[in-house]
């Protein structure tokens, strides 16, 4: 059986035994980075990060999992990012144009339909490029990115080439919904996935960089469907988007590789449950949860709730726009000081700040220039998540697990995707159009997440804030 071999330096790097032995007390800070392949521990001069500045003790071939075998930069390294800034740019970036897709369909061909069962569409469309996750992040970690990101590229553009034929309720629901659900997805987790291997101590910028395209296309592509709903009609404006994503997935394809070879193995469930007897995954895929329970329903519902509100009509189009300009710094800056900080520490502050946000400026905010202000500060304070998710479950995974573990995470949460915005419709619905419920819901969630994310961080360091983690 092939071992890695480690210095006492590599703590980091686990053998196959340990592997197969019992894991370590999730409390025990030290025996959780010992215990992982891919990040560094609680301390800010963790084992992992002292390995990748001294570079290799000995001659020994550690088949890639060794912590000085991340390049952290390169040619090579920097187009896997180039690439998955596109498919995320793609993939995320049209999530971030729900509330255009929601007005549309709400005052067009879904008018009958009350916001609660419309927005079931853009909910499912969020969750479902989440759960299939646990079908993808296997494959990944069986086959490579390369199969998934090509099976990926074709449902995609196929179900958004459906959409805009479509003209029925179901139409919409299985092209959008479904098709291009699945197939974005796939491009999705091979992306994220790919990218853990190759960056260690720069992981959450690397992370920041690469989710930053889904807020550029959160910034370009609402302008452009909205001009274009207007000028050519919203079949046309679906399929020249369908276009731009066939010439920009084609790059994806092209660059996107992952650093260790696939490690192809029969389907056993217990992979996908491990994870949860590891009481910090658990902690810290319920504080995910509930960022996703909340994150979307801003996103879906703020042009509704600026018209109501009576901003001025030529600026509700922008609000989408705004939030997600404002989010390409928020999602790359904490990446950066989060590899200096700790990432679960980032973490913990930008999911109370945007609890804040929501509840001291959304609910209270009724002029033109505090709704431009929530999109700006809230579209930078929910930005970070994305980026450091994926971060937070490599530095307490196995990276030969990778795929599994965040495909399994990513399940998990795209329930909270998938109910979050009906939950916030059906709350306003029932107040008779009344947006005051689905505010404070949104607040409320992100509050207790970022109170969740503290707990997490406790099981591994107890309560004292000195430590990196």
């Amino acid at each position: 059986m092939a071992r890695s071999t480690a210095t006492p330096s590599d703590s980091s790097v686990i053998t196959d035994e340990k592997r197969d032995a019992p894991r370590p007390d999730a409390g025990d800070a030290d025996s959780v980075a010992r215990a992982s392949l891919v990040g560094p521990g609680a301390d800010e001069s963790a084992d992992a990060e002292k390995a990748v500045a001294a570079g290799p003790q000995q001659p020994a071939q550690t088949g890639g999992f060794d912590p000085a075998d991340f390049p952290d930069g390169g040619l090579r390294a920097w187009l896997v990012v180039f690439g998955g800034w596109c498919g995320l740019f793609c993939t995320f970036g049209l999530i971030n144009c729900i509330g255009v897709f929601e007005e549309y369909y709400a005052h067009g061909p879904l008018a009958s339909y009350d916001p609660g069962r419309i927005s079931w569409i853009l909910s499912v469309q969020a969750a479902a490029m989440s759960f299939f996750g646990i079908i993808w992040g296997r494959a990944f970690d069986s086959y490579g990115p390369r199969p998934l990101l090509l099976i990926g590229t074709v449902l995609y553009v196929f179900g958004l080439m459906m959409t805009s034929l479509g003209s029925e309720y179901y139409q919409y629901f299985l092209a959008q919904s479904v098709v291009a659900s699945i197939g974005s997805s796939a491009i999705f987790n091979a992306c994220n996935a790919s990218l853990v291997s190759w960056f260690l101590k720069k992981r959450a910028a690397a992370f920041g960089i690469v989710v930053s395209g889904s807020s550029v296309g959160g910034v370009v592509l609402p302008i452009m469907m909205t001009h274009m709903i207007e000028r050519v009609g919203f079949p046309w404006t679906i399929r020249t988007v369908a276009f731009l994503f066939l010439v920009l997935l084609t790059i994806t394809c092209l660059t996107v590789k992952s650093r260790l070879p696939p490690r192809p193995h029969p389907l056993v469930v217990r992979d996908y449950l491990d994870g949860f007897r590891q009481a910090t995954y658990s902690i810290t895929v319920a504080a995910c949860f509930l960022v996703f329970w909340g994150m979307f329903i801003p996103f879906t519902y703020v042009i509704l709730q600026a018209q109501r509100s009576g901003m001025d009509a030529r600026l509700t189009p922008y609000l989408l726009p705004i939030m997600n300009a404002a989010s390409i710094v928020g999602r790359i800056t904490p990446g950066f000081v989060a590899d200096r900080l700790g990432r679960f520490n980032v973490m913990i502050f930008i999911s109370l700040l945007s609890a804040a946000i929501t509840l001291a400026l959304w609910i209270p905010g009724k002029s033109d220039g505090a709704l431009i202000a929530f999109a700006v500060l809230f579209g930078f304070s929910s930005g970070g998540f994305i980026g450091l998710f994926p971060t937070l479950i490599a530095q307490i995974s196995d990276i030969r697990q990778i795929g599994v573990r965040t495909g399994t995470a990513f399940a998990v949460l795209s329930v909270g995707a998938l109910t979050g915005a009906p939950i916030a419709g059906a709350i306003t619905t029932a107040q008779k159009g009344d947006f005051l419920g689905l505010q404070l819901f949104c607040g409320l969630c992100m509050g207790l997440a970022g109170v969740v994310f503290y707990a997490a961080r406790y099981v591994q360091v107890g309560w004292g804030w000195g430590k990196k983690i």
